[in-house]
């Protein structure tokens, strides 16, 4: 099995290395292709209006100067359009990708861009901030990842899914199993903006979330990662609304004969 495995926090983040060392024990043919510096936010956005600068920084690693929808784009139509990869990992993310985050999120769009290729993806984030000691447990995502990842590829997957895991800022034996979940929702402030002066005196701007408690509904990527679990979330590149696909329908179609009553 050939494996690419990306990132949106840049090639020399810890996650990724973790996630070499996942896909090392599932593969003897993993490839990286990351991009050059973070970018994280960056959510599903290409680089159109510059060129893109690929760099082998040693064997069957790259680094890109765009965003990690680049390096899936460059890895599977320039990089290894030999052989193409048969699976993608991105991550870990240096934090979680939960509820609403995952539009926003260059570690799901990594994996999401391989979904609308036909590449089986996975997006992988580790949760930090909730342990009191302020400790990163890489080691988590390190021991749980593989035996996640193989029990996902036994799956038969629909067209255009991709899988979103996360796991809890715990120790790896301190992980309560992992569940099958639905994106939740965040009770938040949508962003904070702090104005700060340069040295000429000219505004300039920091975007930041403010985060508040969130509606920890059962059966949810939040309320796993509350009671410990791995949370492991089927996203779909398809983003219709289905629940009022046909109701919409409806209430245009009473529209149209309404505004043809009046223009008539």
């Amino acid at each position: 099995m050939r494996i690419l495995v990306t990132n949106d926090d840049g090639i020399n983040a810890p996650g990724i290395q973790v996630l070499r060392q996942i896909a090392e024990h599932l593969s003897d043919d993993v490839w990286v292709v990351a991009p050059e510096s973070n970018q994280s936010g960056a959510a599903h956005s290409l680089t159109l209006q510059v060129p893109l600068r690929c760099e082998e920084v040693s064997k069957q690693t790259y680094m890109v100067r765009g965003t990690p929808t680049d390096c899936v784009i460059m890895a599977v139509r320039h990089i290894m359009r030999d052989a193409q990869p048969d699976l993608v990992l991105s991550g870990v993310n240096r934090g979680a990708n939960l509820a609403d985050d995952v539009t926003y999120s260059g570690t799901i769009a990594g994996a999401m861009e391989a979904a609308l290729i036909g590449i089986r993806a996975i997006a992988l984030s580790q949760t930090f901030g909730f342990d009191s000691s302020g400790a990163l447990h890489w080691d988590t995502a390190l021991e749980h990842g593989p035996g996640i990842v193989r029990d996902a590829l036994a799956f038969t997957w629909d067209d255009g899914m991709l899988l979103n895991v996360n796991f809890p800022d715990l120790l790896p034996n301190e992980v309560e199993g992992a569940v099958v979940t639905r994106q939740g929702s965040r009770d938040q402030a949508l962003l904070e903006i702090e104005e700060r002066h340069d040295t000429w005196g000219t505004p300039y701007y920091w975007f930041g979330f403010e985060r508040r408690k969130a509606r920890l509904d059962e059966g949810t990527d939040l309320w796993a990662i509350a009671k410990n679990k791995i949370s492991i979330t089927p996203l779909h590149t398809n983003l219709t609304h289905r629940e009022n696909l046909v109701s919409l329908q409806e209430h245009f179609e009473c529209s149209k004969a309404v505004h043809s009553k009046t223009t008539g």
